[in-house]
């Protein structure tokens, strides 16, 4: 029996619960996550009582969990509050595992239409907003038809050798740093793509000591249309197994393709990922070249989950 499932209880109201708390379930092309408010950081649950709201079978369901509160609240949002003092809202982002992670692209898009849903953000279309998070602030604009976040500046360094079920020898992978790690592996084909099993953690040679989340892509023919170049991905999410997108993963994708294809690379990406498509575009900024990232926000249903 997993440890969380003695705590978490979603049917009933008994004597002895202690915290019922309101969540909120949302996507960003099927990266799903489970979201809630505790402005003030009054509400405190281990890693065990994160991943039972993340699990599919005894819980809610997530590949993550996002809890919105207030900068001042916590000792991380000291460092976001330095950076930019009106990241008044911090994205509390863990894995579906429990774990803490930096950064999620598709996370805070959600986290953002969370906020606004909840009244606890105004946001209007073509307005932004800060958000603290441990990778940093990132800044969040609404769009109407989605919302897009600027991840900051990028780093691609270093290279290391993937072995994953499903491929017949180790490829190499490029090391791309947006906020969090990633490891982008090009592929063939699409069938090389679609005969990878990712249940289970690509292995990685050197290996990363904080984990890393593991890409794979496959270039549309012709790579670039319209000025935008495409691909199409899968990815291993550290933490959480394979989950049907990952923004932040979809924008080091782009940007490890833009670097393999060299001078005359676009600027503007579509990635392709299991649960939809998402945009990606590099700009220029007086600190050096961003990435952003675009795409929808949903949110599903809301309920009330018991942790007794």
């Amino acid at each position: 029996m997993p440890p969380w499932r003695r705590s978490l209880d979603l049917r009933t109201s008994l004597s002895y619960v202690t915290t019922e708390i309101a969540f909120t379930k949302g996507h960003g092309t099927g990266n799903d996550f489970v979201l809630f408010a505790d402005p003030e950081g009054a509400i405190t649950l281990s890693p065990d009582d994160l991943a039972g709201l993340a699990d599919r079978h005894f819980g809610i369901g997530g590949d993550g969990i996002l809890r919105a509160v207030r900068s001042t609240r916590l000792p991380e949002g000291a460092a976001a509050l330095a950076e930019d003092p009106a990241a008044e809202w911090f994205m509390d982002y863990h894995n579906a595992d429990g774990s803490t992670a930096e950064m999620c692209g598709n996370g805070i898009r959600v986290f953002g239409a969370y906020l606004v849903a909840q009244g606890l953000l105004d946001l209007k279309v073509g307005s932004t907003v800060a958000i603290g998070t441990r990778g940093g602030v990132r800044h969040l604009s609404r769009r109407a038809d989605g919302y897009e976040v600027d991840l900051g500046p990028f780093v691609i360094a270093g290279e290391a050798m993937v072995a994953a079920n499903g491929l017949h020898v180790d490829r190499p992978g490029l090391a791309v740093g947006v906020g969090n790690p990633h490891i982008v592996v090009a592929l063939a084909d699409r069938a090389e793509l679609d005969g990878l099993e990712l249940g289970t953690a690509p292995v990685v040679t050197p290996p990363p000591p904080d984990g890393v989340n593991v890409e794979f892509v496959v270039p549309a023919d012709p790579l670039v249309e319209n000025g935008s170049g495409r691909i199409t991905m899968r990815v291993h999410e550290r933490g959480s197994a394979e989950t049907l997108s990952c923004g932040t993963g979809a924008a080091a994708a782009a940007l490890a393709t833009r670097h393999w294809a060299g001078e005359g690379a676009p600027a503007a990406w579509i990635v392709d990922v299991p649960g939809g498509t998402v945009r990606v575009r590099v700009v220029t900024h007086p600190d050096g070249d961003h990435v952003l990232l675009s795409g929808p926000a949903e949110l599903v249903f809301s309920g009330t989950v018991k942790l007794v």
